[in-house]
């Protein structure tokens, strides 16, 4: 049976082919991550990344959803959900950006934050002058993503910063975390595969 699940409150999305067939698939090139602000050397391998958040009902952010559950989307799109080393080196790529478009602080116009004023996740895509050097979309703000990555205690890594997020909390470097069981409007999930 198809999996359901809200992307907002009140709403459902079913996972059928024609949602599967319409994710953009973007190659991101493997390198050595520099992760965290240590800079700890990781190896990456290429991987297929979802061009966005996945995305439900008018181009919203799939939302509302645990890591189980992300989990077991991402794995019914071919796919799972990226580690949070991956996920740094898909926004910060082997430059080591601050933020997925560059190095250039913050501006409305780049991503949706807490100061852009709008006050919930909006369409996915409405950044375009945010997107990484890749193409790929709203990786900072509108919802924290997903990653595979856990915590001793319970939780997981979520990165990217939402729409409830300072500018701080869209730096390629920065990890917050949260329970497993936990679901929000304000966390999505992207998908890669292996290359």
């Amino acid at each position: 049976m198809p999996q359901t699940t809200s992307c907002k409150e009140g709403t459902y999305v079913l996972l059928t082919p024609d949602i599967t067939e319409a994710i953009r698939w973007i190659l991101v090139p493997g390198g050595i991550c520099q992760y965290g602000d240590e800079g700890r050397p990781i190896r990456i391998r290429p991987l297929y990344w979802s061009a966005t958040p996945l995305t439900c009902q008018a181009g919203k952010p799939l939302t509302d959803v645990n890591h189980e559950e992300a989990a077991t989307i991402a794995a019914r799109l071919g796919g799972r959900l990226p580690t949070s080393a991956e996920w740094e080196w898909m926004a910060a790529g082997p430059q080591r950006r601050r933020y997925p478009w560059g190095d250039q602080p913050w501006q409305p116009h780049l991503a949706n934050l807490r100061d852009s004023g709008l006050g919930h996740p909006g369409l996915v895509g409405s950044h375009p002058d945010g997107a990484t050097p890749l193409g790929l979309l709203d990786v900072a703000g509108t919802v924290w993503e997903w990653t595979a990555s856990t915590l001793m205690g319970g939780g997981a890594i979520i990165r990217g910063g939402s729409f409830a997020s300072p500018p701080l909390y869209a730096q390629c470097t920065f990890l917050n975390a949260a329970p497993l069981e936990l679901r929000s409007r304000g966390i999505g999930l992207r998908v890669v595969r292996e290359a």
